[in-house]
């Protein structure tokens, strides 16, 4: 079925639809970053399907007896809503709470029942454990039998729902059908909300807004068809004073100690090529262990930062990186800045905005391999990493993208180049290619039968001039599309 309300999502709804064509009860778990879209998907898909809806609240500074009670009030609401008698009394307990929630759909008389809990971890509170068991004793004792249910558990607390529902250990362990990790749009994907909206910007355009907003659906609507890219940016980031506290959001609420995690984020945010584990447990003053571990593993899992290899040294590194757009851009442009953070306009073709978008155009770059391997014509990348050593004359040098095709005996070093016009090789630059190639051919990682391509990666393409005789490939901003 066609979604008309919908961009891209392609794989996600048909796992929604198949659920719903099942000969028995179904559960699925839905995560990702705050704003990207997971209630909204749900409810398009399903819509008249859902016969029942919670939504958690987030409350700050609430004792848990009372939080947990406004969260039951809410559920309560929700009843009422479907029609449940008000006579009946508010449940004072999660127990009875789905006590009132299966004595409800045991009155319909429709196929299938979609029960739809919207953002869970804050309606499960950080004393969930009697919450989560009494949805696993809904579910185990008599939802799965009735074989018309889909249950969808949703939210934006990563490190809670992967402890609780997705790893969990307890009731709920093995009972999830479906997990999806829904993540932002792509380039292709913005294209597309931005034609159906009534923009005109070229794609060049739409990559700079990439890489200020990254593929938020939330942040998308929130940009105006009447103004162009640039007073779009200064309205959002630049002088609405609420941007301080959609930073905080981001982070609030997703992860149960939020400061540390903000912590680890604005520390990144300095290093654009990021640090490695203890590079980064010294800047944030945190102990490793399993604490700082599971800070790291719930950033990489939120989609907000990725962890990479890079060689070159006796021993490979792990290299930890920001790679949420919105808040590189935050912290490179906004925060800490107050009045003094200008403007995007007195901003733009500067310096500071060439070095800002000429890293970020990497990050691009590596969030859409899927599409840079089909324009190489890559069957299987094998590894992809970031390679830094020396050169036979001692010359040091970097690659920041290595793609190791093992099928066809080729390593890929990827050069990436960000601007308004033809990227133009120049003699000097030339040498510093050339120097890489040949660290790069003498370094341990080359495998000796492995051919070496030189890609290089630009918004508009490289100038035909004879400096650019190394150059194997091209990938032009439209093959990532």
């Amino acid at each position: 079925m066609a979604y008309q309300s919908i961009i891209g999502r392609n794989e996600e709804i048909k796992q929604l639809e198949k659920l719903l064509k099942s000969p028995k009860s179904e559960f699925v778990a839905i995560y990702g970053r705050r704003r990207v879209g997971k209630s909204y998907l749900v409810e398009e898909v399903y819509k008249d399907k859902i016969v029942f809806r919670a939504v958690g609240a987030y409350i700050k500074d609430k004792e848990e007896r009372t939080y947990k009670q406004i969260q039951l009030d809410h559920f309560y609401e929700s009843l009422l809503d479907c029609g449940v008698s008000e006579d009946t009394p508010c449940p004072s307990n999660w127990r009875e709470a789905f006590r009132l929630l299966r004595k409800y759909l045991e009155g319909l008389r429709t196929k299938r029942c979609v029960v739809f809990l919207d953002e869970l971890p804050w309606l499960a509170g950080s004393q969930s454990s009697e919450m989560i068991t009494e949805l696993g004793y809904f579910w185990n004792s008599w939802a799965d039998r009735q074989r018309n249910i889909v249950l969808v558990v949703c939210g934006s607390a990563t490190s809670w729902m992967l402890d609780n529902v997705i790893r969990d250990y307890g009731g709920l362990h093995g009972r999830l059908t479906v997990t999806i990790r829904l993540l932002p749009f792509t380039l292709r994907e913005c294209e597309l909300y931005f034609k159906k909206h009534g923009f005109r910007l070229s794609r060049y355009e739409i990559a700079v807004a990439y890489m200020a907003f990254g593929g938020i659906p939330y942040y998308l609507d929130r940009i105006d068809n009447e103004k162009n890219l640039s007073e779009n940016i200064d309205d959002f980031f630049f002088r609405d004073k609420k941007i301080d506290q959609e930073f905080k959001d981001v982070y609030t609420g997703l992860y149960s100690t939020s400061e540390r995690y903000v912590d680890v984020v604005k520390a990144l945010g300095t290093k654009f090529y990021g640090m490695t584990r203890q590079e980064l447990a010294e800047a944030v003053g945190i102990e490793l262990g399993g604490t700082f571990s599971k800070i790291l593993d719930n950033l990489h899992e939120s989609g907000i930062t990725r962890e990479y290899p890079r060689y070159g040294k006796e021993r490979v590194e792990t290299v930890y990186q920001l790679k949420d757009f919105f808040s590189f851009f935050y912290l490179h442009f906004i925060y800490g800045r107050g009045t003094e953070a200008g403007n995007w306009r007195s901003i733009q073709r500067t310096p500071t905005f060439y070095a800002w978008a000429g890293n970020t155009f990497e990050m691009l770059c590596i969030e859409h391999l899927p599409q840079m391997k089909d324009k190489l014509r890559i069957a299987t990348i094998n590894r992809n990493y970031c390679w830094r050593g020396m050169a036979p004359n001692g010359t040091a040098a970097q690659i920041d993208l290595v793609l190791e095709w093992k099928g066809e005996r080729t390593d890929y070093l990827c050069e990436m180049k960000f601007g308004e016009h033809e990227f133009t090789i120049s003699k000097q630059y030339e040498k510093e290619l050339e120097n890489k190639i040949e660290a790069f051919l003498h370094s341990k990682q080359h495998t000796k039968t492995h051919s070496i391509q030189l890609v290089m990666i630009t918004t508009n393409g490289v100038t035909e001039n004879e400096h650019a005789k190394d150059v194997n490939q091209q990938i032009l901003l439209d093959d990532l599309f």
